[in-house]
């Protein structure tokens, strides 16, 4: 299976209609690829936290159009990030559009854990409550968004449906950085499985981001990995080498706690 991971760059002198065009651009070129994957919130800024009411769009809105369009001009499964959501019933929420290469959408995904302790993202939208699994003919892919990455028992749910390649759409700081390649490669091998995290580059609102995105096997080594700006990071790899990790180190199956209740005493 052959995964472009497009690190994109936010940049504040580019209007969002012109990423949009250009990033599009760049998911047609990678025509022949199974499956595409851009990061978090790349069409505002992932920090650009004033952009976010202003930049909204409905699920269906200008970005759904482009990048359907994207997919099916290139003939691939686009993970396209995500967009500041403009419910018409509610709040924003972070949401990630999943299309498949006909140009239909094959899931959507809100972000479940929001970042900014009480203040940015985390009061500016909603919370997500749904975990999400999209079926590819090779594999099984399990949606999380950036700040999710901190929370394991999200991606053990995630397992538990199915999941067999964990994909994260990220807009991470560069202060933290030392600690997403730490997340990203212990969430591959705590859940035997593989990872594909694909963050921003250039700077959100003043804040420097990490780029490095990753792609990670079941067993926590690193299949390729982005330098700090914008790239497109191309990487193959053999979706059964989830199912031999499993069966040949099959620590899953030795879990003792979250399968069922508790006994009283």
């Amino acid at each position: 299976m052959r995964a472009s991971v497009i690190q994109i760059a936010v940049n504040e002198d580019e209007s969002v209609e012109a990423r949009r065009r250009r990033v599009a651009a760049t998911v047609r070129e990678q025509a022949g690829a199974d499956l595409v994957v851009l990061p978090e919130l790349w069409t505002t800024g992932a920090f650009a936290y004033e952009e976010f009411g202003r930049e909204a769009e409905p699920l269906e809105g200008p970005t759904y159009e482009a990048m359907a369009k994207a997919a099916s001009d290139a003939g691939v499964w686009l993970h396209a990030g995500s967009i500041p959501e403009r419910d018409p019933d509610g709040p924003l929420y972070n949401t990630s559009l999943v299309f498949s290469p006909s140009g239909d959408l094959a899931a959507a995904y809100r972000k479940i854990h929001r970042f900014g302790f009480d203040k940015g993202e985390a009061v500016l939208m909603g919370a997500g409550s749904e975990l999400v699994t999209v079926r590819l003919p090779a594999t099984t892919l399990g949606l999380s968004t950036c700040y999710d990455l901190r929370f394991p028992e999200l991606y053990r749910g995630l397992v538990d449906a199915g999941a067999e390649t964990l994909v994260v759409a990220a807009g991470w700081p560069e202060r933290r950085r030392s600690h997403w390649t730490l997340l990203a490669q212990a969430r591959a091998v705590e859940n035997q499985s593989f990872v594909l995290a694909c963050a921003t580059a250039g700077t959100h609102a003043g804040v420097p981001q990490a780029g490095h995105s990753i792609v990670v096997d079941p067993w926590g080594e690193v299949l390729a990995q982005a330098g700090a700006g914008e790239e497109v990071l191309t990487v193959e790899f053999d979706p059964g080498k989830v199912a031999a990790t499993r069966e040949q180190f099959p620590a899953l199956k030795d879990r003792m706690l979250g399968l069922q209740p508790p006994r009283r005493p």
